[in-house]
């Protein structure tokens, strides 16, 4: 069936159909008017038809669904942290191991080359590697050799603070959009790319970048012309979403696997771990006994003794150790701890949606100029972004920002319950609920939750198997970093909440 509905997408429309294919421009018409597309007599409206979304490199597509999100082992700390809740979230992508050192170190690389007239922006990237470091312990060699030494390379990258994870994934996004023009013909490779002269998607899409250009270039329909070419667009289908950090949604609901343990509409088994059964151990007959993670056993045993060590490593393991989950991810559990996107608040079940729920939105537009054009770019060729003001049109938000949202703003405080303060500007950047005192506000901070505070799960090395359960959760201010967090990828899924078949 479809099959069949593909078929009849692409064919039966008023106007006909010259041709259906992936990467083409066919003339189809408009079943509304009867006027054609793309077709410079009709006006050159230009519809690309209907294909597969490209799986960007390293990722795993995940297909969507309602999970029951939330802690499934016992509430060790009695803090009522993460209580189980139905949720549901949408397809998308999820990288199938941790961002490796040899992968992390071609970013340095990159950085370091392009932006040789602006040294800050590598040593910003720069991972912290004497986060390894304890005063009490010998780990000097993996503070020089952890992150530079080939032996390493297949090792997640450790030492990264929540924004360098977030700087790397928009790095990479670049990356791949530019190699994706390039396999079409529009760009050619151009490595002599320096300071505000680099490659940027969203710069790019803007017009504020040309690169070196190819000799496939796109028709453009609205031109008289033939010969007119145009740029690329994103609705062309050839540039891919932003790489991106997971949500926590997201995250646990990948390290669940729960596609292993379901039979039709039905969940045949609660997972505590990314693997069925309550033990950390394999129970199938090739690996029985084998340890499904790397994690630390009990006080001073991090991997066993000699000969028949308990998970081999006592550092992080590489990035494809261990069986993959039922989604054929890596190391969802122990080895290290990853971030995700989401600001922290403890009894999360009780302020975000149970569609796609997420804390954490900024939402921000494109600078432009008092004529109403895109901005210049800056120095390091990215466009300009501003935090949206305060709009007291909309019903569906008001502020740009919403970390704080209903947890932390003031609606949520005392005051204001007590008081009916209803002042947009103390509603914008009120901590108050999180900070107590007077004056400055951020004098007399009792709490380290705040809106900087970023979510990280799945358990490490360092870490009892408590930790593995993807309902677990801990926090971390954004701008720290240490030796037993890295991070994944993830991309929206755009389309089709299922994979189709290639036309």
């Amino acid at each position: 069936m479809k099959k069949f509905l593909f078929i009849t997408m692409c064919f039966a429309t008023v106007a006909g159909t010259v041709g259906c294919g992936s990467g083409s421009r066919s003339k189809i018409g408009s079943e509304n008017t009867g006027w054609m597309y793309n077709d410079h007599n009709y006006g050159g409206f230009e519809v690309k038809e209907a294909s597969e979304q490209i799986t960007g490199p390293g990722l795993v597509f995940i297909e969507g669904g309602m999970f029951i999100m939330g802690r499934t082992a016992e509430d060790l700390q009695y803090d009522w942290n993460n209580t189980p809740r139905r949720v549901t979230v949408d397809s998308y992508y999820m990288d199938e191991t941790e961002v490796s050192n040899v992968e992390y170190r071609f970013y340095l690389h990159w950085l370091k080359r392009v932006y040789e007239a602006y040294p800050e922006v590598h040593r910003n990237a720069l991972p912290d590697t004497l986060a390894w470091r304890s005063p009490l312990a010998y780990n000097e060699p993996y503070v020089a050799n952890y992150l530079r030494h080939p032996s390493f390379n297949e090792y997640p990258v450790v030492g990264i603070s929540w924004r360098q994870a977030s700087d790397y994934c928009l790095w990479r996004t670049d990356r791949v959009n530019e190699l994706q023009l390039v396999k079409y013909g529009i760009l050619k490779l151009d490595p002599q790319q320096e300071g505000e002269n680099t490659f940027n998607s969203s710069a790019y899409l803007a017009g504020q970048y040309e690169g070196v250009v190819g000799k496939n270039q796109l028709r453009d329909y609205s031109s008289q012309d033939k010969n007119a070419t145009r740029r690329v667009a994103f609705d062309d289908g050839i540039m891919l979403p932003n790489y991106r950090l997971p949500t926590e949604a997201e995250w646990e609901y990948s390290a669940l696997a729960l596609v292993g343990v379901t039979y039709e509409e039905r969940v045949t088994e609660q997972r505590i771990y990314p693997w069925s059964g309550g033990s950390v151990r394999n129970s199938d007959k090739q690996y029985y006994g084998d340890f499904r993670a790397n994690f630390k056993r009990g006080r001073g045993d991090y991997k066993g003794l000699a000969g028949s060590a308990n998970d081999g490593y006592a550092i992080p393991a590489p990035v494809r150790s261990y069986l993959p989950n039922d989604l054929g991810l890596y190391c969802m559990a122990g080895n290290v701890n990853e971030w995700v996107a989401d600001v922290y608040r403890p009894l999360s079940s009780e302020d975000v949606n149970d569609f796609r729920p997420f804390r954490g939105n900024v939402f921000t537009e494109i600078r432009r100029d008092e004529d109403g054009n895109i901005a210049q770019k800056d120095s390091l060729g990215r466009l300009r972004y501003d935090t949206v003001g305060y709009n007291t049109v909309r019903d569906n938000y008001q502020l740009g920002d919403n970390r704080n949202y209903r947890d932390g703003d003031i609606l949520s405080s005392i005051d204001y319950r007590e008081n009916g303060n209803t002042d947009p500007e103390l509603h914008a950047n009120s901590t108050r609920m999180y900070n107590q005192g007077t004056g400055d506000k951020y004098m007399g901070m009792t709490s380290l939750v705040n809106d900087k505070s970023r979510v990280y799960k799945g358990g490490s090395f360092l870490d009892r198997a408590y930790w593995l359960s993807p309902g677990t959760r801990r926090f971390l201010d954004e701008e720290k970093a240490a030796v037993d967090i890295g991070f994944r990828c993830a991309m929206d899924r755009l389309g089709a909440p299922t994979l189709q078949t290639q036309p």
